[in-house]
């Protein structure tokens, strides 16, 4: 039996997943979750010995009836971040393809603090949130419970795209990966969207203009800003690698 869902807009948080699956959810050749993101493979309950016609019946109620004319997909953008998910996910279907949207660290990780903010689950302030992220997420490595430190403040790791991409690739082979930047989904969207239907092997659409969706509704601090000064020096490593293995500025 063919897995349900054949591709995953994997990753990654903040970095414009919201745009891209919307953009998808217009695609009569496509079909995304009512709710954008299933949440199926880091479930609490997730029992490591399901089959795929087990994850299949998890899959079943975000979906309308099956059209299996449509290519199923999720946007969950946590599954990139945890190599236990990423092996269950390979598990269920080695042929799955996975895109990912990547964006600066620092601006990521701002963007993430905001959204924990305003939801009330992030209480300290910037600076001590950043400085002990490490203390926070201690003992919670493979905690998926809904208030998990690894959900919630797990704001420079997420950022540390290089581990994501090597884990992915340890499971599935390159053609199944397809890398962007967030800037170029909101810069160019038509040429963007080429490529993702390319990849997906469905009929391009013409677009009509950026989506925006989920726009923050907060001021990042300055350029010169100490918490922007010191998160751009805890993530050098993850901005480095951004800049330098996909060219991006």
């Amino acid at each position: 039996m063919t897995p349900r869902v054949q591709f995953l807009v994997g990753g990654v948080q903040k970095c414009g997943t919201s745009a891209l699956a919307a953009y998808l959810s217009a695609h009569p050749g496509l079909c995304l979750p009512r709710d954008k993101e299933a949440h199926v493979f880091d479930a609490p309950g997730f029992d490591e010995s399901w089959d795929a016609a087990a994850v299949d019946e998890r899959y079943a109620p975000h979906f309308p009836p099956a059209d299996p004319a449509r290519l199923h997909g999720d946007a969950t953008p946590i599954y990139c971040l945890h190599p236990r998910l990423v092996a269950r996910i390979a598990r269920y279907n080695p042929a799955m393809r996975w895109i990912l949207l990547l964006r600066d660290p620092v601006d990521r990780a701002l963007s993430q603090f905001a959204m924990e903010t305003a939801r009330g689950t992030e209480t300290w302030p910037l600076l001590p949130a950043m400085l002990l992220e490490r203390w926070r997420l201690r003992g919670h490595g493979d905690d998926w419970s809904e208030a998990s430190p690894l959900r919630r403040h797990s704001y420079r790791l997420r950022g540390d795209y290089a581990r994501q991409l090597a884990n992915l690739r340890a499971h599935f082979p390159e053609g199944q990966l397809l890398v962007l930047a967030q800037s170029e989904l909101a810069q160019e969207p038509a040429a963007t969207l080429a490529r993702v239907h390319a990849f997906l092997g469905v009929d391009t659409l013409p677009v009509a203009g950026a989506q925006r969706v989920f726009e923050g509704k907060y001021a990042p601090p300055g350029r010169w800003h100490p918490a922007r000064l010191l998160l751009r020096w805890l993530l050098r490593r993850e901005r480095r690698d951004f800049r330098e293995r996909r060219g991006w500025t």
